[in-house]
C-alpha cells in the first residue's frame, strides 16, 4: 500500500498543526502546534468552543469586563488554556504569541512571556513544552536572547527576510517562522506574475536561510509557516519542521504521488555561502533594503493586533 504524501514528508520533517480547532488536530497526528491571534480568534467563533470561551469568562465574572487589565488577563488565561488542550492532543510543543502591541518594547515582551509561563506552569505544564511567539523585530530579537538564558524557548516568527533569520539564530533563538505564502503574496501582487514551486520566492526565502543555518552549525530549527499550496510545502521537505493548516494536510494526506527531499544538511553544506554578522545597525539596514520584509513584517503585526483586539472586544462583549 502506498504512503500518502503526508506520511512520506514525516520521513524527513516534523510536522505541525498550523490550527486553533482541536478536532483537526487529532485527525493528522502532528508533532507540535502553533497559533496566533487569528487562529485563536476564528477557532473560538466555531460553536464547538462556545462553553470553552463561557468557561474562561465566567472565572472572572465579578469583575468589569470593560477593564483593559482584566480583558488582558482573561486574554492570556484563554490563551494558555487552549495551550493546554492543544497539549493533551500533541506529544510536543505548543506556541503562543506575544500580544503583537508589544513588538517594538523588549522589557514589555520580556514582562508578558514570563507571564504566559508563569500560568502555563501553574496548570502544570513545563516550560520545555512552550515556545513564546514574538515578533521578529530587533526589540523582539533581543527579548528572545534574554529568555532563552532563562530556559524559556522562542519562536521567532513573522520572519521574512535573512537579516531577520540571521538575527534569530545568533541570539539562540529556538526556531523561526518564515512566511512563505506572505512573501509569494507580495511578489503577485508587485510583479503580477504567476509562479511554480520551482521559483516560488517564498520557497527561494525559507531554503537560503535553512542553508545558511546548517552551513554555519546555528541549532536553531526552521519552521516553514503560511502556505498557499501543496507545492510549496513539498518545496521544503527536509525543513526541520513544517506549520501546515488543515486544509493542505488533508490534500497531503489523500495523495500518494511520491516525494522527494529538498533541503538536507549534505546540499547545505555544499553551498559557498558567506557569513553576515548582524548587529542592531545591520538588522536595520537588511531589512529597509528589502521592501517585501519590510511592509510584511509590518502588515503582520498590524494584522495580529487587530485580531487581538477583536478578541478583546469579544471579552468585553
Amino acid at each position: 500500500m502506498k504512503q500518502s504524501q503526508l506520511d512520506q514528508i514525516r520521513k524527513y520533517t516534523r510536522i505541525v498543526a498550523d490550527t486553533g480547532d482541536f478536532e483537526s488536530m487529532k485527525a493528522y497526528h502532528p508533532q507540535d502546534a502553533t497559533t496566533n491571534p487569528s487562529l485563536v480568534l476564528k477557532a473560538l467563533q466555531l460553536p464547538q468552543y462556545a462553553a470553552f470561551f463561557k468557561k474562561s469568562l465566567e472565572a472572572h465574572k465579578h469583575k468589569a469586563l470593560s477593564d483593559p487589565h482584566v480583558q488582558e488577563a482573561i486574554m492570556d488565561e484563554l490563551l494558555v488554556s487552549l495551550g493546554c488542550q492543544i497539549l493533551q492532543i500533541v506529544p510536543g510543543r505548543v506556541s503562543t504569541e506575544v500580544d503583537a502591541s508589544l513588538s517594538f518594547n523588549t522589557q514589555a515582551s520580556l514582562a508578558k512571556a514570563r507571564s504566559l509561563i508563569a500560568l502555563y506552569e501553574k496548570k502544570g505544564i513545563a516550560r520545555q513544552r512552550v515556545l513564546i511567539k514574538l515578533a521578529t523585530t530587533w526589540e523582539g530579537v533581543q527579548a528572545a536572547r534574554i529568555l532563552e538564558e532563562e530556559g524559556i524557548h522562542c519562536n521567532m516568527t513573522l520572519v521574512f527576510g535573512l537579516g531577520q533569520a540571521i538575527a534569530s539564530a545568533q541570539a539562540g533563538a529556538t526556531l523561526i517562522s518564515p512566511f512563505v505564502g506572505r512573501i509569494l503574496d507580495w511578489y503577485k501582487k508587485s510583479t503580477g506574475k504567476d509562479y511554480t514551486a520551482d521559483n516560488d520566492p517564498g520557497v527561494a526565502s525559507v531554503t537560503t536561510i535553512y542553508n545558511y543555518f546548517k552551513y554555519f552549525g546555528y541549532t536553531t530549527e526552521v519552521m516553514g509557516a503560511s502556505f498557499r499550496n501543496v507545492g510549496q510545502i513539498l518545496g521544503l521537505v527536509g525543513s526541520d519542521l513544517l506549520t501546515i493548516s488543515p486544509q493542505l494536510l488533508e490534500e497531503l494526506s489523500t495523495s500518494t504521488d511520491p516525494v522527494v527531499p529538498k533541503l538536507s544538511l549534505a546540499h547545505a553544506k555544499a553551498q559557498p555561502i558567506q557569513e553576515i554578522r548582524v548587529d542592531e545597525a545591520r538588522f536595520r539596514w537588511m531589512l529597509n533594503e528589502e521592501a517585501m520584509a519590510t511592509e510584511k513584517l509590518s502588515e503582520g503585526i498590524r494584522v495580529f493586533h487587530q485580531d487581538a483586539e477583536k478578541l478583546r472586544s469579544l471579552i468585553a462583549g
